[in-house]
């Protein structure tokens, strides 16, 4: 299991949006087990993705706890940590 934290410039819901992008059914083709205005869960693949955003100051903070989905979730955390 994966747990990783990062920080973005994006807004805490654009940064749940973008999870469900990457993850979702139009990314990965992860199913979208529950989503909340800043907390996203997926699953599929045998494995488990969840997605928590919060403010931080300036930024937002992401966390991201993964089974399964390490190789993906260190990409993820790579893109929306340059904020786009």
């Amino acid at each position: 299991m994966l747990r990783i934290e990062t920080r973005t410039k994006m807004t805490p819901e654009a940064a749940t949006q973008a999870a469900v992008s990457f993850f979702g059914p139009e990314g990965l083709g992860l199913t979208v087990r529950d989503r909340r205005e800043r907390c996203v869960q997926f699953e599929g693949g045998g494995g488990l993705v969840e997605v928590s955003t919060c403010e931080d100051g300036k930024a937002t903070k992401v966390e991201v706890t993964s089974q399964e989905w390490d190789a993906e979730v260190k990409e993820f955390v790579r893109k929306i940590g340059s904020g786009r």
